[in-house]
């Protein structure tokens, strides 16, 4: 059963080694660092972290992200199994607040049917076992003319529904995201948004929107979401 969840991005700034001694959007980080506090103070016995990928399945638990990932020449050898970065920041999050507990990293494939992601998302919740999710998701990248897509009208009325549907509990309306106008819009968190709905959206949980804003182009999310399970 589902007990709690927490919706981050999952931008490379996550990871402090990339940033240096500069303080790059610290409120961010803060925000994350928050919403992972309160997921475990709901005592899961297991948190999954959930984020997009190339392909879904599942990936050891054990796995870290490499961080060269994000700094091409120093790669590390070819062939070499990479953990999708959405997973790789979540399980940092998890790292840094000190989470010693069981884990899974569930990869979503972006091109995954939406009925197929709700699916995951009733799978994940079937377990008897107290179970936590930590959804890293980032919304559209075409906030403003300096986003990596540039700037898409329709991207600021995408990213306000979304937001409503998490803040309103009404995760349900999030099944309803429109795969192609998602990846129009390289709104990369749709499949992760998804799973999270067929997780949780019979329980319609109490959500706290801890961060919202595009300051780089892409809207980036934080919440906490609480159910009224014991």
């Amino acid at each position: 059963m589902i007990v709690a969840a927490a919706l981050c991005p999952a931008p490379p700034l996550l990871a402090r080694e990339l940033t240096g001694g500069d303080a790059v959007l610290p409120e961010l980080r803060e925000a994350c660092g928050e919403a992972i506090r309160r997921l475990l103070r709901a005592e899961p016995e297991t948190i999954a972290v959930v984020g997009a990928a190339a392909e879904t399945g599942l990936w050891d638990p054990a796995s870290r992200l490499d961080l060269s990932v994000f700094a091409p020449v120093a790669r590390g050898p070819a062939g070499t199994p990479e953990l999708p970065s959405s997973l790789g920041l979540g399980a940092l999050l998890l790292d840094q607040a000190g989470y010693a507990g069981r884990r899974i990293l569930q990869a979503v494939g972006q091109d995954e049917p939406a009925a197929a992601c709700v699916e995951l998302g009733e799978r994940l919740a079937r377990p008897a076992e107290r179970i936590a999710l930590l959804v890293m998701a980032d919304g559209s990248a075409r906030r403003s003319r300096r986003a990596p897509g540039h700037l898409d009208e329709r991207s600021a009325g995408f990213d306000a529904a979304v937001e409503h549907a998490i803040r309103s509990g009404d995760l349900g309306a999030l099944a309803a995201v429109d795969p192609a106008l998602a990846r129009e819009l390289m709104a990369t968190g749709r499949p992760a948004w998804q799973v999270l709905s067929g997780a949780m959206r019979a329980l319609r949980p109490a959500a706290d929107v801890l961060y919202a804003g595009d300051p780089f182009g892409v809207a980036y999310l934080v919440a906490s979401l609480s159910t009224a399970l014991p």
